[in-house]
């Protein structure tokens, strides 16, 4: 996939965390409270242990759901998914039409393999959602890839604004500029009142300090009863309500951000997540550069860290395609504006 941030092959990486070295690790997770535990990949389907690790956790009461892109999804497969307790698959689909997508994704009939994948989870009554990436190439067709989410099925949308890591870095020529992200921002704040489908932006911090804008100019209360989960949410997560574990055992605060945190073969999960330095520094707002150090949405934005450093090298930098101009001056508090 031209934008993937993973680089992934058919072969396995060298290294892998073996099955007994992913259950060890699964069994520290309970002890930093009670997460959700995504089984992502490339294509986790590739993995042959893949589904017993998610029944693992399943036993061990940890949510799980998975990123498949749906073309290994078999009636047996499908059935498994089902009976390891996975709660949602979520199923990248970038474009409307075949043509578009398989483009997108390099390969001739991507497309219509995923949605027989879908056709079977739909059979086995497993939940899924559907994953968009933003691109130039496909803004303007986003209601017709609403429309196909709804015709399906899809129990939510989410867009994911493109990152550009991995393989992403070949195409910056796709990335939207800062004035077209905060239009699309906009339109999606607006859309999601037509429908009864969840919809959430991904790696789209902005959204939750728009989402605060236009509640406020329309005098609706930011809450669960207004906004669902993203009035308890923030925008960029990575490092202080997520993280990613790599194949190696790598911890990383998301997938498209390649900082070395630290190792879970080395050191347990609980004390990576709680005292690594990277991870500190991202909860601390002080340690942030530019007007994100300074902007009052910072506590529900914070910038996308990873488009920050991908684009300008600094992690910590600000986030490089918001427009928004913060009217704290430096100094406040740090406070969220009310």
């Amino acid at each position: 996939c031209r934008h993937c941030r993973a680089e992934a092959h058919p072969e396995p990486y060298e290294g892998e965390l073996t099955t007994a070295e992913a259950k060890a690790l699964i069994d520290t997770f309970p002890q930093v409270g009670e997460p959700i535990v995504i089984f992502t990949g490339g294509d986790p389907m590739m993995r042959p242990d893949i589904l017993n690790r998610a029944a693992y956790a399943r036993e061990r009461g940890l949510r799980c759901v998975m990123s498949p892109n749906g073309t290994l999804i078999t009636p047996e497969a499908a059935r498994k998914i089902r009976e390891a307790g996975i709660m949602r698959c979520s199923i990248s689909i970038d474009a409307a039409s075949a043509a578009q997508h398989d483009a997108f994704r390099g390969v001739p009939g991507a497309f219509d393999a995923s949605m027989r994948g879908i056709e079977m989870l739909k059979k086995e009554d497993v939940e899924f959602q559907i994953n968009t990436t933003v691109t130039r190439s496909n803004l303007a067709s986003f209601k017709d890839i609403f429309h196909l989410c709804e015709r399906i099925g899809a129990a939510a949308w989410h867009i994911f604004l493109l990152v550009p890591t991995g393989r992403g870095a070949g195409i910056r020529d796709e990335v939207i500029s800062a004035q077209e992200y905060e239009d699309v921002l906009h339109w999606f704040y607006d859309f999601r009142k037509t429908t009864s489908m969840h919809l959430k932006a991904t790696c789209a911090p902005h959204y939750y300090r728009i989402m605060r804008q236009r509640a406020r100019e329309e005098g609706v209360t930011v809450d669960m009863a207004n906004f669902g989960m993203d009035a308890m949410t923030r925008g960029c997560l990575g490092g202080t309500g997520f993280c990613f574990i790599s194949h190696t055992g790598q911890l990383q605060p998301c997938g498209y951000l390649g900082l070395d945190c630290g190792n879970v073969r080395r050191t347990p999960f609980p004390e990576l997540w709680k005292h690594t330095p990277w991870f500190l520094r991202f909860r601390d707002q002080s340690q942030y550069e530019g007007k994100c150090g300074r902007c009052e949405y910072h506590k529900v934005c914070g910038g996308c860290r990873a488009r920050a450093a991908s684009m300008s090298g600094d992690p910590m930098a600000e986030e490089p395609l918001c427009l928004y101009q913060p009217v704290k001056k430096a100094g406040d508090s740090g406070k969220e504006r009310p």
